[in-house]
């Protein structure tokens, strides 16, 4: 039985200010109409396996599952991280779940994969699948190597032994070259990328995990054993995974196991890890610029162009990128993208909020987003979705005005519960107990206006949530 394991625990600093910690890269349409998470799931189709195991962080969980609503895909687990431990814990999370109910004989094989790279050729992925597949239904721990492009300094790479293929010995792991090296990689055709695909039995990783990683092991089947259910999702138990060592597969297992073998994959590959990468990814104009949204160009050439909200205009511009969104606008040469990472390091040293949030924040029943504000105020525009409704709350320092500009809401103030129409407002004193829902078939819109002495996420007390949150950021 082939069990896939969507690993989504990124933040993909490197493509801010798209991507932030608490909305990163894998929840982005950034190569087509679907997410990245969305396009990883779609892949999975007709290779014949269960529902996908995913592994996020815990503040993730409502994107990860509305996501999954809208591809109608019902998921075998979503576990929740409480803190990131790289991916050999993560695998092993999801292994011990594989392996929770089943008799002591079943042993299903696991097919893991990041949740944000791209995969251009289907076919060719789900061919490389089943040539791996009789490798690790007999033991061996299956890597993919990507079939390389060109001479990339930005990959790790692995260096294929003796075998009659398509599955091989591996040789060697080889860290990010230099251009030289990678030259030479690329010119003999024994070296791969290394694109963190893995397919094994989900006892036999355990095994090897046990023997070179015995205490990250036992911290993972302490937290599992520790875990609770929070409505569709396995909550770890947090101090117990928080003790866990953090480390990637390749050094914990895959560089020190005797059965690791490579089977080369030539999809059309791409971990979309950096806006150059992403420029190459997409379909250029005749002058070599890929465009998103409203752009308008003069002699510009080279460039990756992406508007969110405005129009982006450029004149003379050679080989940039450009990315607008709503509370913050990156320009960068794209031969300095990488450096975008150490730009985020300096804004969350300065605790800019930009990092982690976008304007428009994601709730489980919709949106928010931060229209204005100034001292003592601060406007809204809430989207609530059909059915939806928040939680039922107070607040110590600030009174709301709440505005419907279209749909119908269901409001409760107090002891009081109406209906409020389009173009219809109600006012909520500080200290009220209060809460919004949305019983019509189309989406609500609401302008909300805070006034107040303190207008914090923080001052909030919650009475009761249908999504079962505690605090006031997940």
């Amino acid at each position: 039985m082939l069990v896939p394991v969507i690993l989504s625990g990124g933040s993909g600093t490197r493509l801010w200010p798209l991507s932030r910690e608490l909305y990163p890269k894998q929840f982005l349409p950034l190569v087509g109409d679907h997410t990245m998470l969305q396009d990883t799931v779609s892949r999975l189709e007709g290779l014949g396996g269960t529902g996908p195991i995913i592994v996020c962080n815990e503040h993730h969980r409502f994107i990860v599952a509305e996501q999954l609503r809208q591809q109608a895909v019902i998921p075998s687990a979503i576990v929740l991280e409480p803190v990131g431990r790289n991916t050999a814990p993560a695998v092993a999370i999801a292994a011990l779940t594989a392996l929770k109910g089943r008799p002591a004989g079943e042993d299903p094989v696991l097919l893991v994969m990041p949740a944000d790279h791209l995969l251009r050729d289907v076919a060719a992925f789900h061919a490389a699948v089943r040539h791996g597949l009789a490798a690790a239904a007999a033991g061996k721990l299956v890597t993919f190597g990507v079939v390389p492009t060109k001479a990339e300094t930005g990959y790790g790479y692995i260096c294929r032994g003796a075998g009659p293929g398509p599955t091989y010995r591996i040789a060697k792991f080889v860290e990010k070259p230099d251009a030289t090296r990678a030259a030479e990689y690329v010119a003999s055709d024994d070296y791969l990328w290394n694109s963190g695909m893995f397919m094994f039995r989900a006892r036999r990783y355990l095994e090897e995990l046990g023997l070179f990683a015995p205490q990250m092991l036992e911290c993972c089947r302490t937290a599992l054993a520790g875990a609770k259910g929070d409505l569709d999702f396995t909550r770890l138990a947090g101090s117990e995974f928080a003790r866990c060592p953090s480390d990637s597969i390749d050094y914990a297992v895959m560089e020190k196991t005797k059965d690791a073998v490579v089977v080369p994959l030539d999809a059309g590959w791409s971990d979309v890890g950096s806006w150059s990468a992403l420029h190459e990814s997409l379909v250029a104009d005749d002058a070599g610029n890929v465009t998103h949204g409203d752009v308008i160009t003069e002699d510009s050439a080279g460039c990756y162009l992406h508007s969110s909200h405005r129009l982006v205009a450029t004149v003379g511009l050679k080989d940039h990128v450009v990315v607008e969104t709503k509370d913050a606008v990156l320009v960068a040469p794209r031969n300095r993208v990488q450096d975008v990472k150490n730009l985020v390091g300096r804004l969350k040293q300065l605790g800019r909020p930009e990092t982690a949030l976008h304007r428009e924040v994601f709730r489980p029943w919709g949106s928010y987003d931060s229209v204005d504000g100034g001292t003592r105020f601060q406007v809204k525009r809430l989207t609530v979705k059909p059915g939806a409704q928040l939680s039922l709350q107070m607040h110590h320092h600030r009174a709301e005005h709440w505005i419907v500009v279209s749909g119908t809401a269901r409001v409760t103030c107090n002891d009081k519960v109406f209906l409020l129409s389009e173009n219809e407002s109600t006012y909520i004193p500080i200290g009220a107990t209060h809460r919004i829902e949305n019983p019509g078939k189309v989406e609500l819109h609401i302008i909300e206006v805070q006034s107040g002495s303190y207008l914090g996420e923080d001052d909030i007390v919650r009475f009761e949530d249908t999504y079962g949150r505690q605090g006031t950021s997940t």
